[in-house]
């Protein structure tokens, strides 16, 4: 699989009834077998103010090395996408709950991220061998 791109942003109010403004989307963009697909992952921008309980990370930008800043954002359907290969299956995923979502971050290998993002940036790909190599193995 590989890895197209990775992006994040604030969702805003489009009309004064709705809610938009309390969430965050998550994009992460492949091509699998020939065929481009992009996860979208819409979350509780709470999240990302607590995201210090489930991550190393303690402000944002996350990630800041060579040339390239990464926020939270950027990461989280990356990361969902990592743990879960089965949602390469699917276009879009809702997350409201904060167990549900830091589940998603146990266990991920944090140091090995910035290497995905550096690659997106060098070489605008990054071939993804087996999400495995982003999952901490019990020892």
């Amino acid at each position: 699989m590989l890895i197209k791109e990775c992006k994040g942003f604030e969702l805003e109010k489009e009309k004064s009834n709705t809610s938009e403004d309390f969430f965050n989307r998550s994009e992460v963009t492949f091509i699998e077998n020939g065929e481009e697909k992009t996860l979208h992952v819409l979350y509780v921008r709470y999240f990302d103010a607590v995201c210090h309980e489930f991550t190393p990370y303690e402000q944002d930008p996350i990630i800041v090395q060579e040339d390239t800043e990464v926020s939270f954002k950027d990461i989280v359907a990356l990361v969902c996408l990592l743990k879960n290969p089965g949602l390469r299956s699917r276009k879009r995923l809702y997350i409201n709950s904060k167990h549900e979502f830091a589940s998603y971050f146990q266990d991920i290998n944090f140091n090995k991220l910035p290497e995905i993002f550096i690659a997106l940036q060098q070489q605008k790909g990054f071939e993804l061998r087996s999400p495995l190599e982003f999952i901490m193995q019990p020892q």
